[in-house]
């Protein structure tokens, strides 16, 4: 990657009016951008990336023994809640049908409400999740529903006894020395699995080099190499303009010469506005990016895609 290369970069950064974006190859900074020092000191909200984090965490849990599997019913949880409702298939809804999306419920979050979920709004939002209408039966099909994400929140914070920023505090960030980080809450208490964490570009770009690591970082197991894996294979394919859903990961491909060596798989986070967190594994790449572009959240990612084309030939 030579420097015309990554100068031509910067320039469409400054020109999209991208905030900031980092970028390690081998182990090395080889990329910094920030708008200015405030972005360069302050945490970011980085929107649904949070999604890919709280995905960790279930792993995290999961690896600890907090949660026995994704196979088990949310209903082990909320029993009094669901129990009650009239459809009984909504008793069948698992761990793994909120991490990959496909718990079946009416939630046009990409449609109608535009990005929005109106469950902001409600007093107790695990019930108003459970409360919406089924569309299709349990695991048939991905949806994109923040409301999934809440949910798994409230089940990390039942499963373990403590609040997610609790357990993502002792389990993922202080291994990792993330330490300026907020995240906020609902009414009842519960962290907001959605879309609710503030952090440093900095330690966005630690979470994706943990990806890339298998899990490991210091030489020290933070999260299962198998966990990472399991969570990161593409499963959906409702939006083909972003790519395969995963457990609360996004999965693409670029493949200009349609054949299997020039396949290049991008893992990424993806916050509504154009946050990043993305790994490219065949290039030993992590790129971080923040930015505030709600009318086109998927340009830093188009970006960031003609630029991995180059370094690629391809």
């Amino acid at each position: 990657m030579n420097s015309n290369m990554l100068n031509d970069f910067e320039q469409q950064l400054k020109k999209a009016k991208i905030k900031s974006c980092l970028m390690i190859r081998e182990e090395h900074l080889i990329f910094e951008y920030y708008k200015n020092k405030k972005v360069k000191a302050n945490p970011q909200k980085v929107n649904s990336c949070t999604k890919s984090i709280l995905s960790i965490l279930i792993g995290i849990a999961i690896d600890k023994g907090y949660i026995k599997s994704i196979s088990e019913p949310v209903s082990c949880y909320f029993p009094e809640l669901i129990h009650n409702l009239v459809d009984p298939r909504k008793r069948s809804i698992t761990i793994e049908d909120l991490l990959t999306m496909s718990a079946g419920f009416d939630w046009p979050e990409f449609g109608e409400w535009n990005y929005f979920a109106p469950m902001v709004f409600s007093s107790d939002i695990v019930k108003y999740v459970f409360e919406r209408e089924l569309q299709d039966n349990p695991g048939d099909k991905m949806n994109y529903n923040s409301g999934c994400s809440h949910v798994l929140t409230a089940i990390l914070q039942k499963a373990t006894g403590m609040k997610a920023s609790e357990f993502a505090n002792l389990h993922l960030f202080r291994p990792l020395e993330i330490t300026n980080t907020n995240w906020y809450e609902d009414s009842k208490g519960i962290n907001r699995g959605a879309d609710g964490l503030t952090m440093s570009t900095n330690d966005m770009l630690k979470i994706g080099t943990l990806i890339l690591h298998e899990g490991v970082w210091n030489n020290k197991c933070v999260v299962s190499a198998d966990w990472l894996k399991k969570s990161t294979q593409p499963y959906y394919l409702t939006y083909e303009s972003i790519g395969h859903y995963a457990y609360h990961w996004w999965v693409r491909e670029l493949n200009t010469k349609n054949d299997e060596m020039s396949r290049t798989e991008l893992i990424f986070a993806l916050g509504y506005g154009g946050q990043y967190i993305c790994v490219v594994p065949k290039l030993r790449m992590v790129i971080a990016i923040t930015s505030e572009l709600y009318e086109d959240s998927m340009k830093p990612l188009r970006i960031l895609e003609k630029l991995i084309v180059n370094i690629q030939g391809i």
